[in-house]
């Protein structure tokens, strides 16, 4: 009998200690929440790859807003335009901080980076310098020639291999896209391509092997999910292996990026040097602001634009193209709005792309169905608030589910169909809170300008310049694969050939 009691006992304080944050929830006024918070884990046990899919299906059960437990964690998820509007305008200096999370202590110069600083005066410096030295219209515009010349680079690349006009080529379009955006941001940041298709790499192979390593560990890492920081007892107990991974790769990162600074800083003592990468501008400032303009900030700052610049967008071209294999008729339509402004003479240029609105469209389009930051960045809550009548407390870490927002039938006609004509002539669609592909508020990403140069004129070239189909009758895989940036599950493998329309203008590249 005294044992039947204990076990009694037991369920009925497992069951209390169950549901009592559910009730004590309805008493404080907080967001709804799934009736069942397990002890320790919280509402992870209720998870499912892909996470924003998952916190859909939750939000669609128990409301647009919700307060979740991520094990030790308070999260609330906004999946609705009005609640992520209130979040991002009434409460924008109150989700202005990141959560303090593995990656961004080492990855982040222990949470002082442009990306994971919390709000105050140091994030208020690292975003001036983006906005206006590093990320402006004008440096942006400055860079113009280095993006034109690796586009036409990889245009010539892939010219170049469909030699046979009249068979279709295969190419990967993965790795393709990324190894043009990464020469881009790479140029631009230390003057130097890593990626060359065209020339002997074996006197730089070593400085490229470490390259394309951190590359690829940085993503490997920045993608997974680190549980630690939802269960710290995992890191208490030493069962959590990514902080030793992040430890290694800040020190190769490190190492990489302070050799280009001391390179760069050698070159600068020389007299009538200009200041053409972004280092050397940095290395400007420094000079009249040795305290602030550290070597570490200009790493950080750095590092910051070669993370967040190369997989967004080189995820967005290859979903964009995905989708334009899978729906010919808009490869049609791109064609030729594209030969009735620019024509068969010239490649197309930065100049030309705000007359294709039929482009624009595409990208929108793309951004809608397939955002890479289907979650956005997490922000977290510095005090106490309220949000759509609900108190949110202080400490609550913030995902507004953009993907849910730009996939919500209630707020777009068949969302799950490519559409690019809904953006034609429709500026005004991104302003609100239904479409929020760099993010809003304070934290909005500063590099929206130079990520629609890139894709857009990427894009604009390969549809210009060749004729693309799909490798097999089956439509283009396209599941969402797990990763920060939501990649495709499957790589996309296109086939392709030249135009004939354009095929002088390529053989004299």
């Amino acid at each position: 009998m005294d044992f039947l009691y204990f076990i009694s006992l037991l369920i009925l304080l497992v069951f209390l200690y169950t549901l009592t944050p559910y009730f004590l929830g309805k008493l404080q006024k907080f967001p709804p929440s799934p009736p069942i918070s397990l002890p320790l884990v919280g509402h992870l046990y209720l998870f499912k790859k892909p996470l924003h899919r998952t916190l859909a299906k939750i939000s669609n059960k128990y409301g647009n807003i919700i307060l979740l437990r991520f094990g030790s964690r308070p999260v609330l998820i906004v999946s609705s335009p009005s609640a992520a509007e209130e979040c991002f305008t009434k409460n924008d200096i109150v989700f202005a901080n990141r959560p303090r999370l593995l990656a961004g202590k080492h990855l982040g110069y222990n949470y002082t980076t442009l990306v994971w600083a919390s709000y105050g005066d140091n994030w208020r410096n690292l975003r001036r310098i983006a906005s206006i030295e590093i990320l402006s219209a004008n440096r942006v515009q400055m860079f113009a020639d280095t993006r034109r010349d690796e586009v036409r680079s990889l245009v010539k690349r892939l010219a170049r291999d469909a030699s046979n006009e009249d068979e279709y080529q295969v190419v990967e379009m993965k790795s393709v896209f990324f190894e043009m955006v990464l020469n881009v941001l790479m140029i631009m940041i230390g003057g130097r391509r890593y990626y060359n298709n065209d020339v002997d790499d074996s006197r730089n192979s070593e400085e490229l092997r470490k390259f394309k390593e951190i590359v690829t560990e940085t993503f490997q890492v920045s993608g997974a999910t680190n549980i630690g920081d939802f269960l710290p007892i995992l890191r208490w107990v030493g069962l959590d292996k990514l902080e030793n991974r992040l430890k290694v790769l800040k020190e190769k990162r490190d190492n990489f990026m302070q050799d280009l600074i001391d390179e760069h800083k050698k070159i600068k003592g020389c007299e009538g040097q200009r200041n053409e990468t972004l280092i050397d501008v940095l290395l400007s400032l420094q000079q009249t602001d040795p305290e602030f303009y550290t070597d570490e900030i200009i790493r950080g700052m750095m590092q910051v634009i070669l993370s967040a610049g190369t997989d967004t967008s080189a995820a967005t071209m290859e979903w964009a193209m995905s989708l334009v294999l899978n729906n010919p008729e808009t490869l049609i339509k791109a064609q030729t709005e594209i030969d009735n402004i620019v024509g068969h003479s010239r490649l197309v240029g930065d100049s030309d792309l705000p007359q294709l609105p039929y482009l624009h469209g595409i990208i929108n389009e793309t951004f809608r169905m397939y955002p890479v930051a289907p979650m956005l960045v997490p922000h977290e809550s510095s005090t106490d608030c309220t949000v759509r009548g609900y108190r949110v407390p202080e400490g609550t870490m913030l995902l507004v589910n953009s993907w849910a927002i730009q996939n919500d039938p209630k707020l777009w006609d068949e969302p799950r169909k490519f559409k690019p004509d809904r953006f034609v002539n429709f500026e005004g669609k991104r302003d609100g809170f239904v479409l929020m592909p760099f993010g809003y508020g304070r934290r909005r990403c500063p590099g929206e300008n130079l990520a629609m140069r890139v894709v857009g004129l990427a894009l604009a070239s390969l549809i210009q310049c060749f004729e693309w189909e799909r490798v097999g009758r089956e439509m283009v895989d396209m599941r969402e694969g797990a990763g920060l940036t939501m990649p495709k599950a499957q790589p996309l493998v296109a086939k392709y050939r030249s135009r004939p329309m354009m095929r002088k203008l390529l053989s004299q590249l």
